[in-house]
């Protein structure tokens, strides 16, 4: 049986950083059956969440922008073969409120590197969503020796180009839109309908979705798209990692049907021309919640055909 995470000893004693959260009154166990954790990085406190058994293979849920609830369904059924851990972003979720100024994907990547290291994460899989693309690759790139192989879902993983991506990114980004989010919900509303992570939702789970996704929160979200834009250094990193110590390793990419139109997954079989590509009939933004059956028996399946153990 698995221990928590907690009872835990790391070989040089990471752990003993990590602490059990409590759980929060928005959070029932009826909806988030997971114990969460907090470990210090950058004298913040980063939430996540760690299931399955230690001697499985690792897979590391990252997200940027709203939190780790997304990668519940497929988290729920891959815990039987992996080690499952998911983290909520610098500012979001259950981590701790970062001031304006902090909240950057550099940030967002150091969190994910710090996760790593604190948690001695060996033959680890990066499973990454949006902007969780380029944090989780630049995080993961300063020890690259750990990564076995790469998920992208929904990602990219370079510097955004072209008028439609950057201007998306600037409008999303934006003051304004952002203030109006904060004041209206929009975008939280919006993403827990059927359009986003809610098609398999019932009421209580879209609510406690939301619950996370307080003004701190959606204020997170748009400045980490913000900050997608200019952030140079991480994309540097990233596409020296890309041709270099990941250049060989194996690649499954995962897409909504209906959610593509700047072709990232066209792109990123540019990169990696032997990846597995899957495109989920009907999905959109979050195809792992469009999904969980189909994209979880895709990870099981292409983990124990490709990634070295």
């Amino acid at each position: 049986m698995a221990k928590p995470a907690h009872e835990l000893s790391g070989r040089r004693g990471a752990r003993s950083h990590v602490k059990p959260l409590i759980r929060p009154s928005w959070l029932p166990e009826s909806v988030w059956p997971f114990q969460t954790f907090g470990i210090g990085v950058d004298d913040t406190m980063i939430a996540f969440t760690d299931v399955g058994d230690h001697d499985c293979p690792a897979l590391l849920f990252v997200h940027t922008g709203m939190w780790s609830f997304i990668w519940r369904d497929v988290i729920s059924r891959l815990a039987t073969d992996f080690r499952c851990i998911a983290l909520d972003a610098p500012g979001t979720g259950q981590s701790s409120p970062m001031p304006a100024s902090s909240i950057t994907l550099e940030n967002s990547a150091r969190a994910v590197n710090g996760l790593i290291e604190g948690l001695e994460l060996e033959n680890l899989t990066l499973v990454v969503h949006d902007l969780g693309g380029p944090a989780g690759l630049a995080g993961a790139a300063r020890t690259p020796e750990r990564v076995r192989g790469i998920v992208a879902i929904n990602a990219f993983g370079w510097k955004p180009a072209g008028a439609l991506f950057r201007g998306m990114l600037a409008l999303m980004g934006s003051g304004p839109v952002r203030e109006f989010d904060v004041m209206t919900g929009f975008i939280p509303r919006l993403t827990a309908t059927n359009f986003g992570v809610g098609r398999h939702f019932d009421r209580a789970s879209r609510d406690t979705f939301r619950a996370a996704l307080g003004h701190d929160g959606r204020r997170a979200f748009h400045r980490y798209l913000n900050d997608a834009r200019s952030c140079d250094e991480l994309y540097a990193r990233i596409s020296s990692a890309l041709a270099g110590p990941f250049a060989k390793l194996p690649l499954l990419t995962i897409f909504g049907e209906r959610n593509d139109p700047l072709g990232f997954q066209p792109r990123w079989k540019q990169i990696f021309p032997n990846a597995r590509q899957l495109v989920v009939a009907k999905g959109n933004h979050f195809p792992m919640c469009d999904d969980p059956d189909l994209v979880a028996n895709a990870i099981r399946t292409w983990h124990a055909e490709h990634v070295k153990s």
